[in-house]
């Protein structure tokens, strides 16, 4: 079996504080998927680069205190592969990845378009960029999972308040139709929607720190393990972790029948 774990921590020292390490090292991982690191390397701590049974690989964004995505194995990998090849995402640390003989793992963390025009801007552009970087894993003969905080919600059901928020950032109707292509058109599959279909509440993993919203559940489905069909197909058993909180997202994790 193959449990893989994905996690937007934002901020990793803020996440250690809270406890994330410890529990990182109870959870029977194989691989852990972190985003929004907001640090570099040499503001890592050692139980940061490498907890437990852990060993981090990391692609830190040039800014400090920014985006950042990283993937904690406890094998290691045959290659590592840092960025999409585009000097303004890259510069920005949000594409991470590892392989394992004929698996491959992403650490993704597409950018959010919320806070301002010219970050929606740029969101586009990068999911733009993006979408033959998946046609090529999809098409690489490869089992592929890309784990990470997508920044989109993708259908009514993966957030609280679909109707107020059809024109915010997240879930933009060209957005969506982006996820869509990837599902309908490339063939990936979405892990926690092939076990639950149907779940609405339950599948959160993002609650504004606005108002109530954590304790009211008012959230968004926003981070996803995406998986090439054959290995999507064999995704057994989902979970978001909410007993604890990290950061403003929740663990999300997926069992695989998988060798590794």
């Amino acid at each position: 079996m193959l449990r893989v774990v994905t996690a937007n921590l934002n901020g990793i020292r803020s996440a250690s504080v809270k406890g994330f390490l410890p529990w990182l090292n109870g959870q029977d991982a194989d691989i852990v998927c972190v985003q929004e690191l907001k640090a570099q390397v040499p503001d890592l701590a050692p139980e940061m680069s490498s907890p437990g049974i852990f060993t981090g690989y990391f692609h830190c964004a040039e800014k400090k205190g920014y985006s950042g995505v990283g993937i904690y194995t406890r094998k290691s990998p045959d290659r590592i592969v840092e960025g999409i090849g585009d000097a303004e995402f890259d510069a920005e640390g949000r594409y991470l990845q590892a392989d394992f003989g004929s698996l491959s793992v992403v650490s993704l963390y597409l950018p959010s378009g919320s806070s301002s025009d010219e970050r929606q801007a740029a969101k586009f552009r990068f999911m733009e960029l993006f979408l033959p970087r998946m046609a090529a894993l999809r098409e690489s003969g490869r089992d592929v999972i890309v784990c990470g905080d997508w920044n989109i919600a993708h259908q009514a059901i993966d957030l609280k308040n679909w109707r107020s928020n059809q024109k915010n950032s997240g879930f933009l109707p060209e957005e969506r139709a982006w996820l869509s292509r990837l599902f309908d058109e490339q063939g990936w599959v979405d892990a926690y929607r092939r076990l639950h279909p149907e779940a609405t509440d339950a599948c959160y993993t993002w609650w504004s720190n606005r108002g109530q919203a954590w304790a009211k559940n008012v959230g968004w489905r926003l981070d996803y393990q995406i998986a090439t069909p054959a290995l999507g197909a064999r995704a057994l058993r989902t979970a978001v972790y909410k007993d604890q909180r990290f950061s403003d997202h929740a663990p999300l994790i997926v069992d695989y029948d998988h060798p590794f």
